[in-house]
């Protein structure tokens, strides 16, 4: 168990103690109780020392954590507290202090629409209740769309991932004529530009289905659970966007931003391995390590002709391709007499 785990059962048990009206604590029971609580928390025998117990009272009586608990000893011996009513559980907080709580609220209640999160819409409540929180807009505004295709689905597919649950999954992909039928094993939910994958485990290799492209899930009972052991984190690190390939080594992109638009790549980096290169009046030459996917090159193309790719030379030779075609596009394009 972890050490603030520890603290706060002690902090707890000792608030019980110091509260009771009808028996008198010495600092030896006090030190009885706290290893008692722990004892019965973790199920092996735990030891609070002398000091540990002093320590905790000290920190209780202090502003360290907001408590100011009045802790006093009686009879050079017994400790209680001076105020019959008090309790650690009743610590009253200032105007700033339910300001920042407010702000938070409104924050949570952006997330109450959305299905992973209709189990705080009481929470939510609960705290506007307890904070006495205004009806005030919200400052600050998510980017979110709860009425994208696949989100209901996010639901079970995030209790087989906590519940280690291989599924059936009935998914027909953009490019396919036909439906076709993944036993998979969940690993995680991914989302990225407003679409939500999840990335699971499937004959072999690892996959990222779309949320929006899955007709139908199923539970396989009988199939045992393969857990990859992903964190997000590792897994996609050497990536933009969702697509992670087993076998590509992540490479040096090198672009080139005019000076009117790098200041947006300087302040929002394409990747976290960016660094910039060089610098000059007519723009700045940035470098990002990674693998090179179909995500990457839609968010290079976003910028259009404000970003030109150096390196590697497939990149630039394919990006030069489709603006080629784009162009085309744009050529070829009949304008009606309406739009004249």
């Amino acid at each position: 168990m972890s050490s603030n785990k520890n603290a706060l059962i002690r902090y707890k048990t000792l608030d019980k103690c110091l509260k009771n009206k009808y028996r008198k604590y010495t600092l030896e029971d006090l030190i009885d109780e706290c290893s008692e609580a722990l004892f019965e928390f973790e199920g092996k025998e735990s030891f609070v020392s002398k000091r540990t117990v002093q320590l905790d009272l000290q920190n209780m009586r202090s502003e360290k954590f907001g408590y100011e608990a009045p802790i006093e000893v009686y009879g050079k011996k017994y400790y209680r507290y001076s105020d019959p009513d008090y309790s650690i559980h009743n610590i009253s907080v200032n105007e700033s202090d339910l300001k920042a709580m407010n702000n938070a609220v409104q924050i949570l209640k952006q997330f109450k629409d959305f299905s992973m999160f209709k189990d705080m819409n009481g929470v939510i409540q609960k705290l506007e209740d307890s904070i006495h929180a205004t009806n005030q807009k919200s400052i600050i505004h998510l980017d979110k769309n709860e009425q994208l295709k696949g989100l209901e689905h996010i639901d079970i597919l995030y209790e087989a991932i906590l519940n280690k649950k291989v599924l059936r999954i009935v998914y027909k992909s953009f490019t396919a004529r036909e439906s076709n039928n993944y036993v998979v094993h969940p690993q995680l939910l991914k989302e990225f530009n407003n679409r939500w994958f999840l990335v699971c485990f499937h004959k072999r290799k690892m996959y990222n289905l779309a949320l929006d492209r899955m007709e139908s899930i199923e539970t396989e009972e009988n199939t045992s659970y393969i857990d990859k052991n992903l964190d997000g984190d590792e897994y996609f690190k050497d990536i933009v966007g969702v697509t992670v390939s087993d076998t590509m080594k992540p490479r040096n992109v090198v672009f080139f931003v005019d000076s009117s638009n790098a200041p947006y790549i300087k302040t929002k980096p394409l990747h976290k391995s960016q660094e910039i290169v060089d610098e000059s009046e007519n723009g700045t030459v940035f470098k990002i390590c990674v693998q090179i996917n179909y995500e990457l090159e839609r968010l290079l193309l976003g910028f259009g002709n404000c970003l030109i790719v150096h390196q590697p030379r497939k990149l630039r030779l394919r990006m030069q391709e489709k603006f080629k075609d784009g162009l085309k596009n744009y050529q070829n394009l009949v304008i009606s007499d309406e739009e004249k």
